[in-house]
Formats: C-alpha cells, structure tokens, sequence
C-alpha cells in the first residue's frame, strides 16, 4: 500500500511506511476541504501526549467512528455516542479529547454559519496563501509561532477545546497553511518547482 522510494526526507519521517507515506503525500499539503480540515483538527487534538504516528495507524478507525469527520454528524452526538465511542479500542479513549472534539465539531459549524466555510475562515490567516519557510533543518522548525498563539486565542474564543498554541502549529503544518519541509527534503523542492502540488488529500 505504501511505497518507501530513495530519496531525501524530512528526518521526522524515518522509515515508517505509513508515516514515509504520510510525509510524500499529505504534510504540507493545502487542504482546502472542510470536512478534512475538521478530520485533521481532531487528530491533532487526539494527538496531544502521543506521537503522530499513533494516531496515523487509527486513522481509519477514527473515520469510521467519527462517520467520516462529518463536522454536522458529530455535533449532534449525544451521551450515548460518546460512551460508545469510549469502549472503541480502535482509537484514542480519553474521555476530554472525544467531548472535545463535540463540542469543536458544534464551534466549526457556527464558525461555517458566519463565514460560509472553514476553509475561508481558517486560511484567511495566510492570506489564502501558504506560508514558505526555508527550514535547514528539523532543529529550526518552531512548536509555535505569533500567528499560531492568535488562532489560538481566536478558536479558544470561538468555544474549541484542545487548540493550544503547539496543536495549530502542527495542524498549520499538516494542512499546508505553512510550508515546513526541510529545504534539501525531495517535497519541499517539488512544491517549489512545480508550485503547491497536491490539493485535497
């Protein structure tokens, strides 16, 4: 299913499969989608304490639990839903993170009610532009940035659960609102030859 080919990578990828697909694929990638932007701020919230590469292999049991990261479904899950969802072993059954991720599904579509979609709320803070950063290496890519504290704050004050500072970062990253591939990593240069490749993964 996923094909590990020689070439140079983000250190970060190691030689998961799935995490070397992960990286050649999706990571940096402009997602403009809605119900993906909900799926991917849930997983990074789910995220939190654990490594990502746990949460990759629950992905698809997370979609299936969370009837595909529909943002209206979820929003509507009552007590019942959630302790279903809490004897899932197929995903992460911490109890803040599941109510967390109700209550952000509720905060997204109000988010969408006001400003027609997430898509346009969210990427506004990038002037629907992603930002290219000239990382060297791992050790220069920030947990945080100025721009992640704000949107931070703003979702905090939007009702969202489990937004910290760290968790926009890597969500910024995952959804390719940031560029932070290394500068020798074979991505980074293909998104700067053949501008963003890629799109709604």
């Amino acid at each position: 299913m996923y094909a590990v080919c020689d070439a140079i990578r983000c250190a970060w990828a190691g030689d998961s499969p799935i995490y070397v697909h992960y990286h050649d694929n999706e990571w940096g990638r402009p997602v403009h989608d809605d119900n993906r932007l909900f799926e991917m701020l849930v997983l990074e919230g789910m995220q939190a304490g654990l490594s990502w590469l746990t949460v990759l292999k629950k992905r698809e049991a997370f979609r299936e639990a969370f009837d595909g990261f529909d943002p209206g479904k979820v929003a509507r899950y009552g007590e019942a839903t959630i302790q279903k969802l809490l004897t899932n072993e197929k995903i992460i059954r911490n109890r803040l993170k599941v109510n967390a991720a109700v209550t952000n599904a509720r905060a997204f579509l109000a988010i969408q009610k006001k400003h027609g979609s997430f898509d346009n709320f969210i990427w506004s803070y990038v002037k629907r532009s992603p930002i290219e950063n000239h990382r060297k290496t791992i050790a220069d890519i920030p947990a945080t940035t100025a721009l992640s504290d704000q949107i931070s704050r703003d979702l905090k004050k939007s009702g969202f659960k489990f937004v910290g500072s760290t968790i926009i970062y890597a969500f910024m990253q995952a959804t390719g609102m940031v560029n932070d591939h290394v500068t020798d990593c074979f991505v980074y240069r293909a998104m700067k030859g053949e501008g963003r490749i890629g799109g709604n993964f």
